[in-house]
């Protein structure tokens, strides 16, 4: 299919995604896009919920997986110093954050792209997938389904491999489920919303092995919770020449959820085809650019992050443990716990107490998917949860 038709159509429609991160039934929604062409939005029951009017205020917004501790004061003054300039579009900013990016990960400014968080850049990667290859995607049973739902809109279904005993995606079972048909293997590692990571030498060899027939998609938004990002990310693969695209957002560890900024990494061929379908980094504000510009480089404020983070989760783990509730190790901001309240019954009860969460339903079970917030913010949590699991 051309590349040419409705572009803009597209690119309209996919901004009402990144509203799409809660769980819930597609197949009514999915075979009514496909007929328009539209994403709805998702608000009832999902990522806003705390927006609608019989709500009460948030005391603890741990839904959408936002960093609580940043963004870091050397990005926020590098905002400051460059409202003076934002009259200007700004793309010397913009060409110095990717001249940092590929100076580190040991690659050409043209094996990457910017984007306004990595959302625009799955969106970017799905359209082209569904639109000029009409193949089908094949990825994990329960993982992070924003290019999957792209994609589907657009007419390119999805095999779903289930995930292994201990919550991670099965790369045996990805790798053996691959077909002619197959246009892209898309894999979330960490995943979301199991908070686990697979196990980097295979998901090295695996890359090595089937990119060679089939490209691989990795997003790697909560990469930098990991306790070896560098060890654990997939560019490795591309400096090495094979065909993966591995996505990074400044919105998790940076603190960036509401400046919007994140890249993407792939062979410059790759970056060619997916760039028409995407702003080329054209709806990153200058003022975000100059603050990702100072924060790529404060690895200070990283550790600090990271250390925050860990110490709101450790606090999570304890008290789940000392409920005698089981929860899935996490490696990123957030963990996914099963509980025995009905899914919508447990998420309309915490957000009646002013916390904000997310659900999952995986084989029947049900779970809460809460993000690591700020301590005090995990203790109006574990209040709340106490007193309605009680």
């Amino acid at each position: 299919m051309s590349s040419s038709i409705n572009r803009r159509n597209w690119l309209k429609s996919g901004m009402l995604l990144s509203a799409g991160l809660a769980a819930g039934n597609w197949s009514d929604v999915l075979a009514e896009s496909r007929k328009t062409k539209k994403i709805p939005q998702m608000l009832p029951s999902g990522l806003l919920e705390h927006e609608a009017p019989d709500i009460p205020p948030m005391k603890a917004r741990l839904l959408a997986n936002e960093n609580p501790f940043g963004p870091s004061d050397k990005a926020k003054q590098a905002i400051k110093d460059a409202i003076d300039t934002s009259f200007r579009y700004g793309w010397e900013g913009k060409r110095e954050f990717v001249n940092l990016i590929a100076e580190k990960e040991g690659v050409t400014p043209d094996h990457i792209l910017l984007g306004a968080g990595s959302t625009e850049l799955l969106n970017a990667a799905s359209w082209y997938f569904a639109l000029e290859t009409e193949g089908k995607i094949i990825s994990g049973d329960l993982t992070y389904d924003s290019l999957i739902r792209t994609a589907a809109v657009h007419g390119a279904g999805c095999d779903r491999v289930p995930l292994t005993s201990d919550f991670k995606l099965d790369l045996k079972g990805m790798a053996n489920g691959i077909h002619n048909g197959t246009s892209m293997v898309y894999i979330c590692n960490p995943n979301n919303p199991t908070g686990t990571t697979v196990d980097s030498k295979e998901l090295e060899e695996f890359c090595m092995r089937v990119s060679t027939k089939t490209p691989i998609f990795i997003d790697e938004a909560y990469i930098d919770f990991t306790d070896n990002p560098e060890e654990k990310s997939m560019i490795k693969c591309i400096r090495k020449g094979y065909d993966v695209m591995v996505a990074r957002t400044f919105s998790k560890l940076h603190a960036f959820a509401g400046l919007r900024i994140g890249y993407l990494v792939a062979l410059p061929a790759t970056i060619s085809k997916i760039k028409e379908y995407a702003s080329g980094g054209g709806t990153i504000s200058a003022t975000s650019s100059a603050a990702a510009v100072a924060s790529y480089q404060d690895t200070d404020y990283h550790k600090y992050a990271y250390d925050m983070n860990n110490k709101s989760k450790d606090y999570l783990y304890k008290t789940l443990e000392g409920m005698g509730m089981e929860y899935i190790p996490s490696e990123t901001s957030f963990v996914l716990f099963p509980i025995a309240v009905d899914a919508q019954t447990f998420r309309k009860q915490m957000f009646e107490k002013g916390v904000g969460i997310q659900t999952r339903n995986y084989k029947d079970q049900d779970y809460c998917r809460v993000s690591i917030g700020t301590l005090d913010e995990m203790k109006v949590f574990t209040k709340a949860l106490k007193e309605i699991v009680a």
